[in-house]
């Protein structure tokens, strides 16, 4: 399935207290690639991939990975802030979010699983709150694991993969869970999203059962999307575009 593919954007997990781990790329092990590179022949496998950034990279990062004994330094900073916040503000409308944000953090509850409404998440954004990002919370004998840790941390991070195979290459795409076909065609290149024209997609348990991707089309497991198909993990994908 398709194109020459251009340099994606990697997650970026920052390491908050983790000394056992250093920064930089580390790959996303799937077992679902590994199925899918047995059954459709290509010149390479590509996994996912992650960034491991330092704290000073908090802010650029997508997600936060921390010890369990680390947590509560995560909610004191953004409590800190919060109760800082709320002295000087003049805004009703803002006193009743940071309120509520106060009432969260003293609960010990991170503000990512907040269920705020989007004029609340508009007004908190200039924040800055570190768990307002995803933080995943690991033990420190996790670690002996990482490819483990990883796949833990993009998961409860809220991505999902999608896979392109054939041809030059079987990979493995990253994308945010809830993500529509016209987005995951921007995460492979910004030519293939500006000429979509639809997705050509199999489920990956379909793509399992009929043993490979041809025999899944003659199964007639293959469906035509659109452009607001919400992309489902391990969708096999093909997208069509006017070049």
């Amino acid at each position: 399935m398709l194109i020459s593919y251009a340099r994606t954007k990697n997650m970026k997990i920052a390491l908050y207290c983790v000394p056992d781990l250093t920064v930089g790329k580390q790959n996303i092990k799937d077992p679902r690639l590994d199925q899918a590179d047995k059954l459709v022949k290509a010149k390479k496998k590509t996994p996912v991939q992650v960034e491991l950034v330092g704290e000073n990279d908090i802010p650029n990062a997508d997600a936060i990975l921390t010890l369990s004994d680390s947590r509560t330094d995560l909610i004191i900073k953004d409590l800190e802030f919060v109760e800082g916040r709320l002295g000087r503000s003049a805004s009703e409308e803002e006193k009743a979010l940071l309120q509520k944000l106060k009432t969260l953090l003293e609960k010990e509850e991170f503000i990512f699983n907040a269920p705020l409404t989007p004029a609340e998440k508009e007004l908190m954004a200039g924040y800055g709150l570190v768990t307002g990002k995803p933080v995943v919370c690991v033990e420190k004998q996790e670690l002996e694991d990482l490819s483990g840790v990883l796949a833990k941390a993009y998961k409860e991070s809220g991505y999902i993969s999608f896979f392109t195979v054939g041809d030059k290459e079987n990979r493995a795409w990253s994308l945010k869970q809830g993500a529509t076909a016209w987005e995951a065609a921007g995460v492979i290149h910004s030519d293939i999203q500006k000429g979509f024209i639809r997705a050509e997609i199999i489920s990956f348990n379909d793509f399992i059962q009929a043993g490979g991707e041809t025999q899944a089309k003659q199964a007639g497991k293959q469906r035509l999307e659109q452009k607001d198909y919400i992309m489902q993990d391990a969708d096999l994908a093909n997208f069509r575009f006017n070049k």
